[in-house]
């Protein structure tokens, strides 16, 4: 594989995913939108959604430079990785490893996906919108763990997966600031070969990506356990980065809670 260089935004609709709308692009190769977040800044390269994403809220044009990814394209590059079961059916996850094949970055770098939604108030950017990472899901029993499979597998492509949020979030990535990327080491993926094992016996990967119509072939206490081992297997880096980030003004760093789910 020719050595990565592409710096990949993936765009959520968080609250604070506006604050994008101030960045430069220099940061980034490429902008990927997920659902409505096309809404944020113009200069998208790619807008992911899925098959249910209303119509109406499609943007009415497009740029010759931007395009569209819907299901017919995700599902054979999630399956690239696994399948949904493995890696989590909820639409940030899907851009990242859809990304990972499709792109081949350097660097995958999130804002607006934490998956941390306030009681009251906005939950979107636009207003009120359901929490799908939230939802009662096979594949979502562990956002930490599904954000640590993710990271793993692109560092063992040689992209540093990143967040450019503060504060709270579902994901471990560790915490970088605009001028950082790429800035991070990478975490050791040697612990990547067992859980992939365990994953392969298994037989979990559903290639229509429809998982939930064969949910009756999953067990959960296995796939409970699969998801303790991608913690286990990202712990180090994370430990090692909190540490680190500590030391260097919080360049990188993960919150306590992070810490605490692995």
């Amino acid at each position: 594989m020719t050595k990565p260089t592409n710096r990949v935004l993936i765009l959520g609709s968080a609250p604070s995913a506006v604050a994008a709308k101030q960045w430069g692009r220099d940061p980034f190769t490429h902008i990927v939108a997920i659902n409505n977040a096309w809404r944020i800044r113009p200069d998208w390269d790619v807008l992911i959604h899925p098959e249910d994403f209303p119509v109406e809220n499609h943007p009415d044009s497009i740029g010759p430079q931007q395009r569209v990814v819907t299901a017919q394209e995700y599902v054979p590059a999630q399956n690239e990785f696994g399948g949904f079961v493995y890696a989590g059916g909820t639409m940030a996850f899907t851009a990242g490893y859809w990304a990972l094949s499709a792109l081949n970055p350097a660097v995958l770098a999130f804002f607006g996906c934490d998956m941390i939604y306030p009681r009251n108030g906005k939950t979107h950017f636009y207003g009120i919108g359901s929490a799908d990472p939230l939802r009662a899901d096979i594949s979502l029993r562990s956002l930490e763990a599904k954000s640590a499979r993710l990271a793993l597998f692109g560092a063992a492509q040689g992209c540093r997966v990143v967040r450019l949020s503060r504060g709270k979030s579902r994901l471990l990535f560790p915490s970088v600031a605009l001028d950082g990327l790429g800035a991070q080491d990478l975490p050791d993926t040697d612990a990547m070969t067992g859980v992939l094992r365990v994953e392969d016996e298994l037989g979990y990967l559903v290639p229509s990506g429809r998982y939930w119509e064969a949910e009756d072939r999953f067990d959960v206490a296995k796939l409970d356990e699969v998801d303790r081992q991608w913690l286990a297997a990202y712990r180090p880096f994370v430990l090692q980065h909190k540490a680190r980030g500590m030391a260097v003004n919080q360049t990188a760093n993960f919150t306590q809670a992070q810490t605490m789910a692995i």
